[in-house]
This record gives C-alpha cells, sequence and structure tokens, in this order.
C-alpha cells in the first residue's frame, strides 16, 4: 500500500476527514460539504450529458420521420388516402395557359392545362383538360410547358408540334396529349399524371390522386404499385389543404 493510502486509511480512523475516496492512482480528501459540492456537481454534469444524448436524439428522429401534415389525408380507419381537392373552375381556363398547383405535397408542383383538343384522360366538357407533375422524371428538375409551334428558350432549334414538356437541364420531352409519355431525352418514363374529377353541375375540377409511376424523389424510381405510389408520394413534405394547394 502507497504511503498516501496508509495517510488517507488514518485519516478516516481518526475521524479528521470523513470523506477519503480513490479514484484509480488519484485520492481524493476533503470535509464532508466539500464532499457534498463534489456530488452535487457530478449530478449535474451527468444529468446534463443525459438531456443532451436525449435531445439529439429526438432531434435524429425528427429528420428521419415523416409528419403528414393537415388535410384529408387518412380515412376514418387510419389509411393513407390521396387528398379530394377544388384545383380550379373549368370555365376560368385558357387553351395552352397552365395553371401551376401543388399537389400531394407542399413541394410537389404540377401543372394542369386546357389543350384544346381532345387528350387521353383529359376532362371537362372537350375531355381536353390535363395535369401532370411538374418535376422531370430524370433528375428532378422542372420542365417547362410547350404550345405547339413554339421552341424552348434553351433550345431554338426544337419546335413543338403538338402540347409538350420540355426539360431545359438535359433535353428530355413529353408528349402532354397522350398522358405525358416520354417523346426523346433521358427521362426514363412519362411524368405522373395528376387524377382529376369534373363535376358538370359546378364546372369544377377536383385532384383526387396521382397516377403511376411515383413523383421524382419520392421512394425508389419508377413505383408502379398504386398502394406503393400512395405510400411514396405523400412521403418527404406536408400534405396540401385547400390552401397550399393553389400556392404552386
Amino acid at each position: 500500500m502507497s504511503q498516501a493510502h496508509r495517510s488517507c486509511n488514518r485519516a478516516i480512523a481518526r475521524r479528521r476527514f470523513p470523506r477519503c475516496r480513490t479514484f484509480g492512482r488519484l485520492i481524493l480528501m476533503g470535509s464532508a460539504e466539500e464532499e457534498n459540492d463534489r456530488r452535487r456537481a457530478l449530478k449535474l454534469i451527468l444529468g446534463a450529458g443525459f438531456v443532451a444524448t436525449i435531445a439529439a436524439v429526438a432531434s435524429s428522429l425528427r429528420i428521419l420521420t415523416f409528419v403528414p401534415g393537415a388535410g384529408p389525408a387518412t380515412t376514418t380507419t387510419g389509411a393513407l388516402s390521396w387528398p379530394r381537392l377544388r384545383a380550379v373552375n373549368a370555365k376560368s381556363l385558357e387553351v395552352l395557359k397552365p395553371v401551376r398547383f401543388n399537389y400531394p405535397l407542399d413541394n410537389t408542383p404540377n401543372l394542369l392545362v386546357k389543350l384544346g383538343v381532345k387528350a387521353d384522360n383529359g376532362v371537362g366538357p372537350d375531355g381536353d383538360i390535363v395535369a401532370f407533375s411538374n418535376i422531370c422524371q430524370h433528375l428532378g428538375c422542372f420542365y417547362g410547358f410547350q404550345p405547339p409551334d413554339t421552341s424552348p428558350p434553351c433550345n431554338a432549334s426544337f419546335k413543338a408540334s403538338a402540347a409538350a414538356g420540355y426539360c431545359c437541364c438535359h433535353g428530355s420531352g413529353y408528349d402532354l396529349l397522350h398522358d405525358a409519355k416520354v417523346l426523346f431525352g433521358p427521362a426514363p418514363r412519362g411524368v405522373p399524371r395528376v387524377m382529376l374529377e369534373y363535376d358538370e353541375a359546378t364546372a369544377d375540377i377536383y385532384v383526387v390522386g396521382m397516377a403511376p409511376p411515383n413523383i421524382y424523389g419520392h421512394g425508389p424510381p419508377g413505383v408502379t404499385d398504386p398502394d406503393q405510389v400512395l405510400k411514396y408520394d405523400l412521403q418527404g413534405g406536408q400534405i396540401v389543404n385547400q390552401i397550399t394547394l393553389s400556392s404552386g
């Protein structure tokens, strides 16, 4: 036993130092009051460390967990469902003048347009109103709407023969008359169609869901199963309501 240990033991036996403990080779000797101060300080340090650890874990969970926003996103049984919202009145639409809106999330823009000629899956009195995700399926850029006989600002050599979507990032083109299928470029698939319903009594057009594939950046690319599309398209942002729908 070292001289320090022997001194400590003698001090305790004589009750001159009621507290005398060893930490490794370090010997701490002091009064009961000093010992209590050390205990309180140690508790504060350990408590602060615990709180900081819990806060860090909670912060990570907030980042990794999707929390749905306001809107009719679930059924009475708690199952996910598409929000059904009024987008526009058909009487207010001008031919080849797109209307942009967010759906189903506040960070997933779309365009709705009256093409002036009947289109695949078109709604309205003339079957010419369609809507599609405005996010390119290649790398997630926002593509532009290209009316017939016009050229995009990035490519004067291209002239649209019919209403199309043209992405200036890498030159992908989409045929808006035929369900936004790929016309050319590196896009591996067409952009998702926004499913519309037309109310003949009021001429209101409602958005009621998204057709496959899933929106670019929301889940693995090219998902076609409707249940999985619903699951992925409702992750990664706040679900829109009647107010945030029209802020696209």
